[in-house]
């Protein structure tokens, strides 16, 4: 389980968080909404150790991981897909995995995770600018697995991707929940969020406002959207 308790920090002198408290739950999709700019990509960053000045606690299963840098959280078994993937352009899809890998996968070896990305089997050998956005952001997703993470974290996955695309990301995040995987999803697609979350929190000024189930959400969401997810 990945806990967080009374996390603060931000950039410089600009606090964005301001006393988060969440859970990640192994086996469970976890997403976080909320409008832009409460917080939530600051918190996956302080998450990978990105942030100089966090302050509160941070612990997987029981391990530490506030003040680490980042290599060691990621061996601690935290896995990170970015926004906007950021994958290598001119690498191959697996050298883009052979990039993710300190040493061969245990739990995602090539043969798996083509079983679980099985557009990936067929660019194997093409460049990562040679993808569609879904190939990108799936290879994205591969190259976080292949660090055998008990924690994945996703920034806004179904940015930018077609509708039959989102619904490949929400059979690939089911998935991965059944295999035991905590996942943590920020998003802003309410229809993905609803389709894979087992709970949903709300972040809003820099805390989490709302923390339960996904049918709770759903039985308030009118009154939810209108609090804390409308401009």
């Amino acid at each position: 389980m990945l806990e967080l308790r009374d996390i603060t920090g931000g950039y410089g002198p600009a606090q964005v968080l301001c006393g988060t408290d969440l859970r990640a739950e192994a086996g469970q999709v976890t997403a976080l909404i909320g409008r832009n700019g409460v917080g939530k990509t600051t918190l996956l960053r302080g998450l990978m150790g990105l942030l100089p000045d966090l302050a509160g606690e941070i612990t997987l299963s029981g391990e530490t991981l506030l003040g680490l840098p980042t290599h060691r959280i990621a061996r601690a078994g935290i896995g990170y897909v970015p926004e906007g993937r950021q994958i290598f352009p001119e690498l191959t899809v697996m050298e883009n995995l052979a990039v993710g890998q300190r040493r061969p996968s245990r739990n995602w070896p090539e043969e798996r995770l083509f079983a679980l990305l099985p557009n990936l089997r067929e660019r194997r050998a093409n460049a990562g600018r040679a993808l569609s956005g879904g190939e990108q952001q799936m290879l994205a997703i591969a190259r976080a697995l292949v660090t055998d993470p008990r924690v994945l974290l996703l920034d806004e996955p179904s940015q930018g991707l077609a509708p039959m695309v989102v619904q490949e990301l929400a059979r690939v995040l089911r998935q991965l929940a059944g295999e035991g995987v905590a996942v943590l999803l920020v998003e802003q697609n309410l229809r993905l969020t609803e389709a894979v979350a087992d709970r949903i929190l709300i972040m809003a000024r820099g805390r989490i406002v709302h923390d339960d189930t996904a049918a709770a959400f759903r039985a308030a969401e009118d009154d939810l959207r209108h609090r804390w997810l409308t401009m």
